[in-house]
């Protein structure tokens, strides 16, 4: 792990000394500590604690698919019971019911009735994560960090770019972070196609968009194809990242322009020309026709079965699921990442897929339901220790990973799982490695996840040079401001979703296009942008 960190805390001995009873803030209130309720909405399925006696904290979070495959709870987990161990504190563990997340968390902040700590993207909280605590929902980490967390403040004074993504304009620190440890792990998706059919049809690996159409028509008349091209619209983070917007130059939401300036990718011309391919490609029968409806299970479906020759999505949890399924039937089966396209062959992508080194997603926050802050902030403090990043991302020595020459390797029940498990699924069951939570992503477990070839030639494959001078970091406008920026882009970002659907199938004409951005400036787009603007000045000034 690079840079300096506190030192690790014993977590069962403090909770077996007692030390936990009665730990508060000074001057913050809530309910009574370890409450078992975690408000409305909640699964009725919940993990049970494993250590009797010890202090108890009601976590809220979703259930991760790879989980939900073998699991109805995360506390069931082998990685559950061990954190609980390893701490010596008792965590019951709640989820949302699959799909209906943001219900649910909706349902909770107006119900009142809050757990103890809440695993969201709290950047998306209506008004934003100034306005949950202002709102008092959550709590303002800054004195509980001081006093509880040594090994989380250990890591961000010595990764300042980190610190500068972790807290508000007004200098809150709100949650505990999913950290990206390495650029390397900011590259998690794009696109994939069958290379044993472009072998097989003497196809060479399609660069700009022209050979990919070239590709999927061959795809279509020469393989039968139904689907050349699969996704899922209706998928959150595809539908902000939609397949093959960076060759246009655009994004289907706000990014960061040459001028330095935020910009919204669906109010520009470049949005256009990226539409008017894809219906191009819809009415051809290269993209599926079912990408407004279908989900996961039926994308991996057409993919293992080769009713589609290409997607896009991420290199572990689908690339590596389908490779290990379609194999079974089909040795031949070789999924491989093709690079960001571009429209004149030669040239450099502009534009690319990338993270932030701090994601929304897998941010922990302490609600004011919890009054014993202590036993929830040392609890999340351990995945940042030494400890718990090596428990976080690799699991249980001699179970999920042994040391060999000093470095951690994944057991076979891990990457060979005995029960043909895909490594994302039997990963899920002892770590949180390989999607997120309030710890420090390790890149060693990047280098093992990926067992396939297609897999370790993604990074290098989808990496643009510039990418991350697009990328609009983590910013968070004021609580006023993000009252108002959210009431204008709930609504916009349900109008481009129509409407950008819409355009690819054909039910709207591109000739319509000018009168949707017009419908864009007319429901505030123009005022958005000065707020989007306006807090990256301010965070650029952090």
């Amino acid at each position: 792990m690079k840079g300096k960190r506190g030192a690790a805390l014993t977590l069962a001995a403090l909770a077996a000394s007692g030390f936990f009873a009665g730990c508060s803030v000074p001057g913050q209130t809530g309910n009574a500590a370890g409450s078992q309720t975690a408000g409305n909405g909640a699964q009725d399925e919940e993990g049970s604690g494993t250590i009797p006696g010890g202090p108890t904290v009601t976590y809220w979070c979703e259930l991760n698919d790879n989980v939900s495959a073998l699991y109805q709870n995360l506390g069931d987990t082998p990685f559950a019971r061990g954190l609980m161990e390893n701490t010596g504190v008792n965590i019951v563990f709640r989820h949302p019911p699959a799909g209906q997340t943001d219900e649910q968390f909706s349902m909770l902040m107006a119900g009142g009735d809050l757990p103890d700590v809440m695993e969201y993207a709290w950047t998306q909280y209506p008004g934003g994560p100034e306005k949950a605590i202002s709102d008092g929902k959550i709590i303002a980490l800054n004195d509980v960090i001081d006093a509880y967390c040594p090994n989380l403040k250990a890591y961000l004074e010595s990764h300042p770019e980190v610190d500068r993504q972790c807290k508000t304009d007004e200098g809150h620190y709100y949650m505990f972070p999913f950290i990206r440890g390495d650029q390397d792990l900011t590259l998690s998706s794009g696109l994939w196609i069958r290379q044993d059919w472009l072998d097989e049809l003497g196809l060479s690996m399609p660069e700009t968009i022209d050979e990919w159409h070239t590709v999927l028509t061959a795809f279509r008349d020469k393989k039968g194809c139904t689907a050349p091209f699969t996704y899922e619209y209706n998928m959150s983070e595809l539908t902000e990242t939609l397949p093959f917007q960076y060759a246009f130059n655009t994004v289907k939401t706000f990014y960061v322009g040459d001028d330095g300036e935020v910009h919204f990718g669906p109010a520009e011309e470049n949005y256009r020309a990226f539409l008017e391919t894809m219906h191009q490609w819809y009415e051809e029968g290269l993209i599926d026709p079912d990408i407004a409806t279908q989900q996961l299970d039926q994308v991996s479906a057409k993919v293992v079965s080769g009713q589609s020759g290409a997607s896009a999505g991420w290199t572990g949890s689908r690339a590596g699921v389908w490779m290990t399924e379609a194999l079974k039937s089909n040795p031949g089966f070789n999924l491989q990442p093709a690079p960001v396209p571009t429209l004149v062959k030669g040239d450099t992508p502009a534009m690319g897929q990338m993270d932030n080194l701090v994601t929304s997603n897998g941010g922990v926050a302490i609600t004011t339901g919890c009054r014993d802050y202590g036993t929830a902030a040392r609890l999340l403090d351990w995945g940042y220790s030494e400890e718990g990043h090596m428990y976080y991302n690799f699991g249980t020595e001699g179970v999920s990973y042994t040391v060999q020459d000093g470095e951690p390797v994944y057991t076979d029940e891990v990457l060979k799982n005995p029960d043909g498990l895909p490594a994302a699924q039997a990963m899920s069951a002892y770590i949180r490695g390989n999607y997120n939570g309030p710890f420090v992503q390790d890149l060693r477990y990047l280098k093992q996840y990926y067992v396939y070839d297609g897999q370790k030639k993604a990074n290098d494959t989808w990496y643009v040079q510039d990418a991350s001078k697009h990328l609009l970091p983590p910013i968070t406008p004021t609580a006023a401001e993000s009252v108002e920026f959210s009431s204008i882009m709930n609504e916009i970002n349900a109008y481009r979703d129509d409407m950008t659907l819409q355009f690819i199938l054909g039910t709207v004409d591109l000739n319509e296009f000018d009168d949707f951005i017009e419908t864009l400036e007319e429901k505030g787009i123009e005022r958005a942008l000065e707020i989007e603007n306006a807090a990256l000045q301010r965070y650029n000034a952090r």
